[in-house]
């Protein structure tokens, strides 16, 4: 047995030995050197061990992984194999018990496995992981005769097609893991794609093919230029040196990029925010382009490689034109000059792709051609006006317009042919609710834009299907969906610089004065019809004529309507939800009848939905004069803000209990299925509003739009849409159970301050990472005594209702609340009223207790 003094003095000098390398590598960052160092200490450390705990006689302490490559993080697993010459005796296997419990002693956290050579073969058999991990053996200690016995057994059983194509699958699996995009906002710099994994594929399949292991040595069997090995090469040392900065800032085995360490990557780089942007998202956009250079090379060489060790039958080979010959599924160049001699052929060969859709990958060769003549694009290139109707044409093809964007974009030759997109290729948005590069989110726009024209996701999208299907021209959708953000990271309104530069486009490529009105106001409005549908009350006709007077036509209304559901559901997964897109089918359909002259004034509107809701509760078996006492408690108000079936609803649920002592609560799933109507009828109290937050915060559950309306004899009918968290959870199960939660929740008094604070729950770490200034802003309404009240902060769980118990200390009366969630960030709209509001004075208060309150989690994240 080891005593512990000889444990401590082995993890004492092998942790000051630590410490010193990575002084040195803070003095000089030199990846390689660092990862060496490191490597040295853990050998040393263990040969230290290994005097003391012996291995059994004939065996071999070996390092495999990425410690058998040499390559040691500052805080990963030391991953190692214990390699026996025959099945282990009890002695053996309690003398390795000891010694295994000792490395974690002397704190070198092993992952270790203990083998003789058939289970090592075997074990290889059945996992690629396995495998893999073993071609990196390194010997450390014991027998150097049994570590190279395994080596020359590993190699006999090596067979580089069946590895290539186990890799090429694992590769793909992992991608997909990560959306199949480098462009996360917080990338695993080692798995995610573009990342250091990838770098690690292409070796082992070089090395198992006989291509060599060094990036010079595969450049000598020409499956890369030296141009191309010196780029590897580099963005290899980039990626390591990430991967050890992202380590050591934070002080545990991470490899993701996340927010809270981004600022502080940064400041290791010393990169400084300018006048528009965090010094974080220069840091991502250099980070970004690597992982672009990473996957474009990546997919090259893996071509190369598959090209070499699976010969294409030059049988299978058919002409497409004089540029272009296919095989496989794979469009190939007949000379490698094309590109050079034929520049326009670097847009050519994306149409060309398109009207073959049996071709689904550009080959090797092609790819390459590509990358190394891109530079032809140049300001003549851009000018000529054969290039111009070829990149037109490219927009106007019946398939494949998402992919030629972006093998385009992966390719750098839309940023080289649209240079204002090139400002955009891997711009953060820290926005708290985008959650791609503006680049990537622009590419999901016009993806979600393709899907409206196919019939596959008609039952997906019905309305938007059905009036693309009748759209002409929508290609010029496309164009507004490539540029609606092209002026992001600049400063400014980037809308109006957009709308600027599509203007310029347009007049570049020939558009007509319509088509160039059509992209110049989609672009400049892009953000108009989320606005009023998520922020304005659309049950007000004017609210409807003002958006159509800014609308001006139906074609314009109907391209805002697609491009709008396109943009918001290409933001993130968390912003959209069937409500929202309820509002926007609303605000469409009324703005449509506003047009068609079929739409009504105030008034009209108001005799419209009585008698409509009058004919629902006859239909319900109600006849006049039994809703009437109930009615008549209702004022105009209430009839505007509500459809006929929901007063109708609302009705047959309270009409016998006008002046009752009990609180009603009733649920139904909404119309369409996308969230749950809630009614709560009670005798009004000043909290009650904050007392409903309290409960929907506990349960998790996300309030969509609140109408809150008093009667004339002092009863609170208020009218709610919610959503649970969780989208798989059966809506009518979740409304019986707020029917009965939330009835006695109002009936049990209690403070619904701080509901959020008891139930453990804290702001994302986005809101965290990136907070930004909460906004207030108070003015009258133009058309009534109230007021209204715009907010706009950092998300957190339980702050609609901090924001109610404001209201209830300051007499505040609630009318109605608008209220959206785009993924981290709120934008509420209330209005409101209160003796508070009519002086200077008292209003500066409520202002400053509303910032506080937002302001929470500002504090939080300081």
């Amino acid at each position: 047995m080891t005593d512990t003094t000889t444990l401590a003095s082995i993890r004492s000098h092998a942790q000051a030995a630590r410490l010193s390398a990575i002084e040195a590598y803070r003095t000089k960052p030199q990846a390689d050197k660092l990862l060496g160092a490191l490597r040295q200490c853990a050998d040393q450390a263990l040969r230290s061990l290994l005097k003391h705990l012996p291995l059994p006689k004939g065996a071999a302490l070996a390092a495999v992984g990425g410690y058998g490559r040499g390559e040691l993080y500052p805080f990963s697993d030391v991953d190692l194999l214990i390699l026996l010459p025959k099945e282990p005796s009890e002695s053996d296997e309690s003398a390795l018990s000891a010694l295994v419990a000792a490395m974690w002693d002397i704190g070198l956290e092993p992952g270790c496995s203990v083998r003789t050579i058939e289970q090592c073969v075997s074990e290889a058999r059945g996992d690629i992981t396995v495998e893999t991990s073993l071609l990196e053996t390194r010997w450390i200690a014991g027998s150097r005769k049994l570590t190279q016995s395994l080596h020359q057994r590993m190699t006999e059983h090596l067979d580089a097609r069946v590895f290539f194509q186990s890799k090429r699958a694992e590769m793909q699996q992992r991608h997909a893991r990560y959306q199949d995009t480098p462009y996360s906002l917080e990338p695993n710099c080692k798995e995610s794609p573009g990342g250091l994994r990838d770098l690690q594929v292409i070796m082992w399949m070089a090395r198992a093919a006989g291509f060599g292991n060094s990036w010079q040595k595969i450049a000598n069997a020409g499956l890369l230029t030296s141009a191309e090995a010196r780029d590897l090469r580099r963005a290899e040392q980039a990626f390591k040196r990430v991967r050890i900065e992202v380590h050591l800032l934070a002080k545990r085995r991470e490899d993701r990029l996340l927010f809270d360490l981004q600022h502080g990557l940064a400041q290791a780089y010393g990169i400084e925010a300018t006048a528009t942007r965090r010094a974080s998202e220069i840091l991502m956009q250099r980070y970004y382009w690597a992982a672009r250079l990473v996957t474009q090379l990546n997919t090259l060489l893996v071509q190369n490689i598959e090209e070499n060790l699976f010969p294409p039958n030059r049988d299978e080979v058919r002409p497409i034109n004089s540029f272009y010959v296919a095989h496989r599924n794979r469009l190939d160049i007949i000379d490698d000059e094309v590109f050079e001699q034929h520049p326009e052929q670097l847009l050519g060969v994306f149409l060309v792709m398109q009207q073959h859709p049996d071709l689904t990958e550009l080959s090797g060769r092609a790819l390459r051609a590509i990358w190394h003549a891109r530079h032809r694009i140049d300001a003549q290139f851009r000018r000529s006006q054969t290039n111009r109707a070829l990149f037109l044409q490219i927009l106007q093809q019946p398939h494949g317009i998402v992919h030629a964007m972006r093998r385009m974009t992966m390719l750098n030759i839309l940023p080289r042919y649209l240079p204002v997109f090139r400002l955009v290729v891997g711009q953060m948005q820290h926005d708290l609710f985008h959650v791609y590069t503006v680049d990537q989110h622009t590419l999901a726009v016009l993806r979600n834009l393709r899907r409206f024209t196919m019939p596959e996701h008609a039952q997906e999208y019905p309305l938007a299907s059905r009036l693309t299907a009748s759209f002409d021209r929508h290609w010029l959708l496309y164009v507004a969906a490539l540029f609606h953000d092209i002026a992001k990271g600049r400063g400014g309104d980037h809308s109006t610089l957009g709308a600027e530069e599509v203007k310029r486009f347009a007049r570049d490529h020939g558009l007509s004065k319509e088509d160039t009105n059509l992209v110049v106001f989609l672009v400049h409005r892009h953000l108009l019809m989320s606005h009023v549908a998520q922020k304005k009350d659309l049950s007000d006709p004017e609210v409807i004529k003002e958006f159509a007077t800014l609308v001006e036509t139906p074609r314009r209304l109907t391209a805002l309507y697609l491009l709008t559901v396109a943009d918001i559901r290409g933001t993130s997964p968390k912003v959209w939800n069937a409500w929202k897109g309820k509002l926007l089918e609303d605000l469409y359909n009324q703005t449509r009848a506003t047009f068609s002259g079929t739409s009504d004034d105030a008034n009209t509107v108001l005799r419209q939905r009585m008698e409509e809701a009058s004919g629902l509760v006859r239909l319900a078996g109600l006849r006049d004069e039994t809703r009437e006492a109930f009615w008549k408690q209702l004022d105009v108000a209430y009839f505007l803000r509500h459809e006929a079936s929901e007063i109708a609803w609302h009705t047959r649920h309270l009409y016998h209990r006008v002046g009752t002592t009990q609180t009603i609560v009733k649920a139904r799933p909404t119309d369409g299925g996308e969230g749950i109507q809630v009614l709560v009828y009670t005798k009004d109290v000043a909290d009650l509003f904050a007392r409903i937050c309290g409960y929907f915060a506990r349960r998790l559950i996300s309030i969509q739009d609140a109408r809150i309306h008093t009667t004339r004899d002092g009863y609170a009918l208020d009218s709610f849409v919610v959503l649970p968290t969780d989208g798989n959870e059966d809506l009518r199960t979740i409304a019986a159970l707020i029917e009965h939660e939330l009835t006695q929740h109002l009936d049990a008094p209690q403070d619904a301050s701080g509901a959020a604070d008891a139930f453990g729950l804290r702001p994302s770490r986005l809101s965290k990472a990136f907070p930004f200034p909460p906004i207030v802003e108070l003015y009258p309404d133009e058309r009534s005594q109230s007021w209204r009240l715009d907010v706009i902060a950092s998300d957190r769980p339980g702050l609609l209702g901090d924001i109610a118990q404001v209201f209830v200390s300051y007499a505040i009366n609630l009318q109605t609340a608008k209220v959206m969630t785009l993924g981290d960030r709120i934008e509420d709209v209330f209005v409101i009223s209160g003796d508070t509001l009519a002086q200077p004075r008292t209003q500066r208060q409520f202002e400053r207790a509303l910032l506080a309150v937002l302001g929470v989690e500002q504090k939080n994240a300081a």
